[in-house]
This record gives C-alpha cells, structure tokens and sequence, in this order.
C-alpha cells in the first residue's frame, strides 16, 4: 500500500511537473508584430485579450499536419472556426508564420520554404496582427485601422458580429474530423435567397429552403438584393431575404457560433462553459436525411432509427469507411439509358426518368414508388431496415431518389419512350386495379391478405406507427410497470432492434384513429434536448399506445423530495432546461403546444441530470394563429392547476407558465406544496398563498437572510444565493392569479437578465460585472 502511494505521488509531481514546463515554454502573445514570426514548433499562440479565441498552429490529434487556424479557447475539443490552409497542411517542423517586412503580408510557409497561404493584402503600413474578442484576425496600422480580416474569408462557420454577404460562401469540411473543403455550401443565389446547396463533383444541388416550394412559400424575399445575413450576440440568425430563426437559448452572455456542418447543417451551436461542450440550440433541417447527397451517389439515407446511410439494392460502398464517396454497382455491365425512374401517383401517374441515383433519402409521405435497373443476373434482396409496421392499405413505397427529371442517353430515343410509356400505362392499370381491391376489402369487411397488406404498409422511419403486437412483445406482454398516471400506465420494453423504450398505454382519453393519428404525427415531427423524444404510436383497434425514449433516471420528483435529493447545480440546471423546453413548445416548433399539466413527475431526468418534459403529446394542438383555445378533454394535477381552470377562461400557454412557477417554487423549498404549513387543508392555493404572503413580508422588513430562510435547508447553505434569489422572483411572478401579468416561457431569460440587472444596481455592482453575472447564469 506504501509504494502504491509513493507510486502516485511520484505521478502526480511528475504531471505537475510536465505541466509547468509545458506552460512555460508556451507564449501567449496580444499581438504579432510586423517582421515577426511564429514556428510550428514555438508552441506560440495569439490570443484575443478576453482569452475567448485562440490563433495559432493546430493539429488533428494523432496528426503530424498542422493549420494555422483559430479556434475556441474553453471549448473541451478546441473547435475550430477559421483555417488559413484547410486544404493545404503544412508539415509539424519548420513551417512558420510572418508578417512580411518588405510589405506587411501574413504568410504561412511550409518546411522547404515555399508558401502555402498569405493575406491579399501589400501594405507597406501595416504593424501587427491581433486577434479580437469577437474571434477575427485583423492586421492593423499604427492608427488602428483594419487592413485585412479573417471575417472577409469565412470556412465553415461564422461568428456574431461577422457578416456573411453576396460574394461570401461558407462551404462545409468534407468529412468529421477533417479540414479539408467539402461539398456543401450556404451562399447567397442570384435571385438574392440564401440557399443551402450541395456542389459536389457529379452535381449541383438546392436542398434548403425547401426547392419543392416557392420563395414565398419558404417565407423568403427575393426583392432585397443587399444580401446580408449574421449572427447577433442574443442568438438571432437574420438575412435580407426574411430569414429569421432565433437559439433556443436566446441572450446575450453565451459563446455561439453558426455552422456548416459535414453532414450538410447549418447549426447554431451554444458553448456550455461549465463542460466546454457544444449544445445545438437550433438547426435549419430537421430531418437530416434531406440534405441531398449526405450518402453520396448510389446511397440512401434512412432512419434506423438515427439517420444513416446504407446503399441501393445492387450496389457497395466505394469506400467502407466515408460515405460521401457513395455506392459503386456490384455488376460490370453498362447500363444503357437510364437507371431507374420514380412513378408518382398525383391524381394521374408522372414518370421521371433517372440517369444518376443522386439525393436518396426514406419517406413515407412520397406518392409513388421508384423502380432500378439491375442486370438480371443479379440477385437482391430488400435491405433489412424496410420493414412495414402499419396496418392500414395506403398505397406508399420508400422514396429513393428525389429531385428532377435527369437527362439520359438520346440514342434509340423513340424505341425507349415508347417502351417507357407502354410501361408506365401498364403500371397505372395495375394500380387503378390495386385501388379498386383495396376499396373493396376494406369497405366490405373482409380482412386484407397479408401479401396485399406488405405491399400497403408504411415504411417505417425516425417516428412511425407500431403494431400492438410488436408492442406487446417488446414489453413481455406489459410487464415491467415504471409508473402511472391520469392518461394511462407507462411500462418499460425493448424493440427488435435493441432499443430501451418506455410505453404507455392510454385510457380513453383520445377516441377517434384519425385524430389520434393525425395528433401523434404532429408531435412525433418535434424534436428538443429538453423534451422527451417519441419513436411512434400505436392505433389498432380499442389500443392506443404511445412510444417514447427511456429516460435512465426517473422523474424529478423523485429526486427532489425524498433523501436522495438533488443539489443546487443539478436543480438550477433543470429549472433552465425545463423553461427551455417550454418556449420550444410555445414559441418555436410548428404547431403551438400548451402541456396543460406541468408538474415534477412529467419532467424526467437522462443520466446527466438533464430534464426533459414528458406527456406534452397528450395536449391539445393547435395553430399559433388560433384565435382562442378550446382545451376541455386534458386537465392539470392539483396544486399545479393555473386558476382559469376552475373560473372556466380561455386557457392559454400560462396555464404552462403557472405549473412551471409552481415546479420551480417546489425545488427551491425541496417539499411538495401540500406539505407545507397550511389553515385549510380542503384550499389548493393556500400554501402558495402562505410562500408569496412570507417572502414579501421579509422583504419589505429588511430581513436580509430571507433567501436562505426558504431554500432548501438541506442544502446546508450550499447554493448561489443570487441564482436563489433570481428563481425565487421567477417563481412568483409565474404563478400570479391575473395570468396577464405571468411572464411568456420566450421571456424567461429576459426577465431573469432584467432582474439581475436590477439588482446589480442596488447592489453597487458596476455594469462591467453584469456580463460575469449572465454567465453565472448559463453556467
């Protein structure tokens, strides 16, 4: 035991020891100044004086390559923002960066002395180069005025402040864990839209917006030919064209940036400063299989149930380990003509003849079914992961190339198009044919065969609809109970495909299957970190099922009021995400959703204690622009019931506002309301009566201690008091009776800002503190 301690002891110096010497042979410099330089191996950097960027020489790990690039100084995998060379490393000794003498250009030269990168700029007053605290690299003269700027010539990211314009393109890296440039790109077309496009070597591609739609229909403009987009410092992305999409955790005080990714997304990440991890906190696709060619030629992107990518029946991956280089055929034959072609079914069959199988991507929703061409020798089977879990007779194939009509081969022109047209008025007899025994097994009540019915179902894909004899397995015939409640009971189960799931079996609270499919199909489109995520349903016969992720650690109120409560960061940090959660529910996703029962059991904790809210499919939904609610069927909880309820108003998003002021009160005391002190047991709102009655009492005394008199004692004074006293206020104003004076979830963080700064004031805090302030808060 002895030498094991002696061992580590001698480890540890050893490490502090390396560490020391590491920093002190590392130099960080505020500027570089003209006729200096910085070698690859002088482990010399450029900082921006808020420490927030870094710039200097920078390798993959386990690479010998290295970037003169710049990159985020707290984030866990130093991520990059700017490369000078991203196509062009140079080599790990003797490579260097200067600033010229003889006429001030930045250059980047390799071992042998030649130059791999240098700034477009020849003036002879140039004095140094600084690195800003908004993270660009700027050569200045003596008088301060910027001369070049690594903003003017983004890669794949642009930060607040930066603006990308008409001739500015950022274009992704070609793989994860790469530099190197790839094909996709976001850049302003020349009818003045900002586009997402795949530019890939076989072809050129618009994705987003929508190209199926108009620029209208987008809500785009092509009348501002400014063409201007950034990113703010509140989290905003904003174009000329009426782009507008905002961070889900909107404010200032948070490191973002917006990017391209590798996969064809453009994300706006949020930099967590306590982990130095990345959050997403909005992104322009939500379905990533629709970013065209993410597979690459021959490939089709599905949802297994994340997105990934396997290849067309008859063909291989070129290369096993990158997926952008796509699907070679497993045939040597030439195909003549055309490869395959997509026969839709509008009202009237189209064909749409394909030379390149390009943009492959699973849907449920396409019309039609798509048809290759394999040499006959050739034998395939359907790919495991189409696979059929609906029961209804709709007449629906997977889609596998979008986009349209490609050219193709001229010669013998008449020959083919005759036999296309043969072919395609063969088809539509058949599927006149199919419709007809459709309508008359289900209308004369006779059961579908199964041959018919394999042919009918709904490939499944990220959400889809179950069968409840799948269910039933997955849950050994409803077997492990992991709790109840008033919609119905909530069981654990795994699929065929392994993945741990939580089902509930719903009572009679939804009747109808159209309605209960057209709800479910809805809420399965929404996707949050703060919100449970549901994999499908279930709808057949008297059954209704729904099928959700499982969350590892149970439900807040589990760990907030028995002995194994939670501490302070962990309740802070739900208190947030709990509010995010609810503002992309209210403010953000597609359809406006109103939970109508928030409350410590329908907020469940994933296994870093993150929340993520439960059962808000269960709500009713309806369009932003309703005039009004008509919610009756869905009741709240007891003591989380906003009063409108039983005054029987207009029930609005502050029902939700409510229950979470209530919620957040809960965690803050560390006792379920109907254990506090109470005159009247039969009075629901007495002991938030008896909360509100205190605090303002202790306030108005002056007792200074009031805060720590209503957090939880055992805590034993171990919180942020300002923090306490921020979700204390919060706290009240949500569960005030007049709901008009309730704070909006999208609100929350102004509010919480609003109220710091105001008691920063009082406090004698000077400004320059409050940003410190805001980021006690994200943290």
């Amino acid at each position: 035991m002895r030498n094991q301690t002696l061992k580590f002891l001698y480890l540890f110096f050893l490490a502090i020891t390396l560490s020391l010497f590491h920093s002190a042979n590392s130099k960080s410099l505020l500027r570089l100044k003209r006729g200096a330089s910085i070698s690859v191996e002088g482990n010399n950097f450029i900082t921006s004086p808020d420490d927030s960027f870094t710039c200097g020489f920078y390798a993959m790990p386990g690479s010998k390559a290295y970037w003169f690039a710049i990159w985020f100084t707290n984030s866990k995998d130093k991520t990059v923002v700017w490369t000078a060379n991203r196509d062009r490393p140079v080599n790990s000794q003797g490579s260097r960066i200067s600033i010229q003498g003889a006429d001030g250009t930045m250059v980047l030269t390799d071992v042998d002395g030649s130059i791999i990168w240098q700034t477009n700029t020849r003036k002879s007053d140039v004095s140094a180069a600084e690195l800003l605290n908004t993270g660009n690299l700027v050569l200045k003269n003596q008088r301060g005025d910027i001369l070049w700027q690594s903003f003017e010539v983004p890669t794949d990211t642009i930060l607040p402040s930066q603006i990308l314009t008409k001739d500015k393109r950022l274009t992704s890296s070609l793989r994860k864990g790469s530099f190197e440039s790839g094909y996709f790109n976001l850049y302003f077309g020349s009818d003045n839209v900002l586009w997402l496009i795949n530019d890939s070597p076989e072809t050129s591609s618009l994705y987003w917006p929508n190209p199926d739609f108009d620029i209208h229909t987008n809500k785009r403009t092509n009348y501002n030919s400014s063409r201007i987009a950034f990113l703010d410092d509140m989290g905003m992305f904003r174009s000329s064209d009426k782009l507008q999409a905002n961070a889900s955790d909107k404010g200032f005080g948070i490191k973002r940036r917006l990017t391209i990714d590798h996969d064809g997304n453009l994300r706006i990440c949020s930099l967590i400063i306590s982990t130095g991890l990345w959050m997403i906190t909005w992104q322009a696709i939500s379905q990533p299989c629709k970013v065209h060619g993410v597979c690459g030629t021959n490939g089709i992107c599905v949802y297994a149930p994340t997105p990934k990518c396997i290849c067309t029946p008859g063909y291989e991956m070129n290369d096993p380990s990158d997926w952008i280089a796509g699907c070679k055929p497993t045939f040597k034959e030439a195909l003549l003509s055309s490869p395959a072609f997509a026969y839709k079914t509008w009202g009237s069959g189209h064909c749409y003849v394909k030379s390149d199988l390009f943009n492959g991507y699973m849907s449920p929703d396409f019309p039609g079914s798509v048809y290759i061409k394999l040499p006959r020798r050739v034998q395939v089977s359907k790919p495991s992961i189409f696979h059929g879990s609906s029961t209804m007779c709709e007449s629906r194939e997977a889609e596998i190339l979008v986009g349209s009509p490609s050219m193709y081969d001229i010669t013998r022109r008449t020959a083919r198009w005759g036999y296309i047209y043969s072919f395609c008025g063969a088809l539509g007899a058949i599927e006149l044919l199919f419709i007809v025994l459709c309508w008359w097994f289900l209308f004369m009540k006779h059961s579908v065969p199964a041959s018919v019915e394999d042919g009918c179902r709904m490939i499944s894909n990220q959400f889809r609809r179950f069968n409840y004899a799948e269910l039933k397995k997955a849950t050994n015939n409803f077997r492990e109970e992991l709790g109840s409640g008033g919609s119905g009971v909530v069981y654990k189960g795994v699929l065929a495909d392994d993945r741990v799931v939580a089902v509930k079996r719903l009572g009679d609270v939804f009747q109808g299957q159209d309605e209960f499919w057209a709800e479910m199909t809805t809420v399965g489109k929404i996707n949050h970190i703060n919100l449970v995520r549901m994999w499908g349903f279930c709808s057949e016969g008297r059954h209704r099922l729904l099928v959700y992720e499982y969350v590892d650690n149970m439900s807040l109120d589990k760990h907030l009021f028995y002995l194994n409560f939670l501490g302070w960061k962990q309740r802070f940090a739900v208190a947030l995400g709990t509010a995010k959660g609810l503002a992309y529910l209210h403010h953000e996703c597609l359809e406006w959703i109103i939970h109508c029962d928030v409350k410590p059991e329908n907020i469940l904790l994933d296994i870093e204690f993150q929340p993520k809210i439960a059962d808000f499919g269960l709500a009713k939904l309806s369009r932003r622009d309703s005039p009004g609610s008509e919610i009756s069927r869905i009741r709240g909880t007891k003591g989380y019931m906003a009063p409108e309820w039983a005054l029987n108003h207009p029930i609005t998003a502050k029902v939700d506002v409510y229950g979470y002021g209530v919620v957040v009160l809960e965690m803050i005391k560390g006792v379920k309301l109907a254990n506090w002190v109470v005159d009247d047991a039969e009075d629901q709102e007495i002991p938030l009566k008896n909360l509100c009655r205190q605090v303002k009492e202790k306030v108005q005394c002056g007792n200074s201690s009031w805060v720590e008199s209503i957090v939880d004692p055992r805590l034993e004074g171990k919180f942020n008091r300002i923090q306490a006293e921020t979700l204390i206020q919060i706290g009240l104003s949500c569960v005030e009776e007049d709901r008009s004076k309730r704070p909006t979830m999208a609100s929350f963080e102004w509010y919480f800002v609003k109220f710091l700064k105001h008691r920063a004031l009082l406090n004698g805090l000077p400004r320059s503190k409050l940003s410190r302030i805001r980021q006690m808060w994200k943290a």
